[in-house]
């Protein structure tokens, strides 16, 4: 398990915020944009400077032709108008050919990756303190190496984009309206080898997630903020926020959504890139959990293949631990955690505070019995919202009991007894909230500053 970052880091993060390559902030649109784009989402108008293969691959992530059923893209999951990522609650999407088909894992933001490393099991923590351990790579289980490389997942999943090959994906693209730019970014001759045509789709993508200044804008509160710009100061509920973010007795936040400096001079991108067991609930949401033996348990499968247990049960260090994502524009999402089994970014807070204080507000209870009314004290912002006298809780519900070990136990995720005091207070939790919705793009100084809510004193 990895220590704790020391409080001091938040002033470093700061300091190091300013140094970001590339100079001041890119403008990002805000969900409101009514800039439109093809397949009727909000973008950036910045298009106009990308080079002639990110023009590609512009083209390329708003067409629907790209898809089996001919009704998806890129952007129908990954919505600019919602950070690149979902535009909707559900905890998965749909997709297949009748967009019916469920995923199994909930669909991230698309911001924020262009310095994601190659995945390794022994990647170095830019928290320059934690021993090396899994991290990088994309997906939930960093199973693609380079945004090129994620491209080619959704294509050719038969819930996603459904299409049954690379020669089938590169069909459509000669086939449709990207044909001849495509010829004249990668050769007049490019259609003639498949593997070479369909490598160089995924190169386009890339290509436009890399230069397009809308998915890495740096446009949030929090950047005004920390590089002293003109109207960048937080309240005094956003500041108690940051603290409780970084203190390692309390938040400890930073402990993985590492706020510094990271990989390849990147900064302020609050993920470490690494991986963690944290015992996420099991969704009832999701349909392949109807079938109990099936657990989604990341980098050990069953998307990912090459770290899965010798045998059922096996011992496994790699059963049941995720990618740490960005925490940028997390106040917009509508589904949390890989399973999006959480749809407040409130109640992701009081489940960290709470997992193990008041596990049966979370994870379900057998063989008890039901209150008809709860007592006064039981809480009601857990999944759980039926109190039960006696029975089991069922905790760490969605991974198998020979992997349990395997869970994080830092703060405040650190086992202390059910019952027990949670390590954040309620007004704590609160800050916190207010704290990270400093972090949504498209921030717009007003003309006064707020006098009065819930994020303000």
């Amino acid at each position: 398990m990895r220590k704790l970052i020391a409080s001091a880091l938040w002033a470093l993060a700061l300091a190091l915020t300013a140094c970001r390559s590339g100079g001041g902030s890119s403008p990002a649109l805000s969900s409101g944009s009514d800039t439109s784009a093809p397949g009727g989402s909000s973008l950036s108008p910045s298009t106009a400077t990308l080079s002639l293969v990110a023009q590609v691959g512009r083209q390329l992530f708003f067409d629907k032709t790209l898809s089996g059923s001919g009704k998806m893209s890129c952007a129908t999951c990954h919505d600019p108008g919602y950070a690149y990522g979902p535009p909707n609650s559900l905890a998965v999407q749909l997709g297949g050919p009748d967009l019916q088909s469920p995923g199994t894992r909930a669909v991230p933001s698309l911001r924020y990756k262009e310095t994601t490393p190659a995945y390794s099991d022994s990647a170095v923590n830019p928290d320059g303190v934690s021993l090396p351990s899994p991290g990088g790579g994309f997906m939930w289980d960093g199973r693609a190496d380079t945004l090129a490389v994620q491209a080619a997942v959704p294509l050719l999943n038969p819930v996603e984009m459904d299409n049954a090959s690379p020669a089938a994906v590169v069909a459509a693209v000669q086939a449709g309206p990207t044909a001849a730019p495509f010829r004249q970014a990668f050769g007049a001759n490019v259609f003639n080898d498949t593997t070479t045509a369909f490598n160089d789709i995924g190169q386009a993508l890339q290509a436009y997630q890399i230069e397009e200044p809308s998915f890495h804008p740096y446009s949030s509160k929090y950047d005004l903020y920390a590089q002293n710009k003109i109207g960048g100061t937080l309240t005094a509920a956003e500041m108690r926020g940051a603290i409780v973010f970084s203190n390692a007795h309390s938040g400890n936040c930073a402990a993985c959504h590492y706020p510094g400096a990271g990989f390849n001079g990147s900064s302020a991108l609050f993920t470490d890139f690494m991986f963690e067991a944290i015992g996420v609930p099991r969704n009832p949401e999701i349909a392949a959990n109807a079938d109990s033996t099936y657990f989604d348990m990341g980098l050990c499968g069953p998307e990912r293949t090459d770290h899965m247990p010798r045998s059922p049960g096996a011992p496994d260090v790699y059963c049941g631990l995720f990618k740490t994502p960005t925490l940028r524009n997390v106040a917009t999402r509508q589904a949390f955690f890989h399973n999006g089994v959480m749809h407040s970014l409130l109640q992701v807070v009081h489940f960290y505070n709470t997992r193990d204080t008041n596990p049966e507000i979370w994870y379900p209870t057998v063989g008890g019995r039901p209150l008809a009314t709860p007592s006064p004290n039981f809480l009601t912002y857990g999944l759980v919202t039926t109190q039960y006298t006696g029975g089991t809780v069922q905790k760490f519900n969605d991974l198998p009991s020979a992997y349990r070990g395997n869970i994080d136990t830092q703060v405040p995720l650190d086992g202390r007894p059910a019952g027990s005091t949670p390590p954040m207070t309620e007004q704590q939790v609160r800050d916190l909230v207010c704290f990270l919705g400093t972090l949504t793009d498209g921030y717009q100084l007003s003309a006064s500053r707020p006098t009065s809510g819930p994020c303000v004193n």
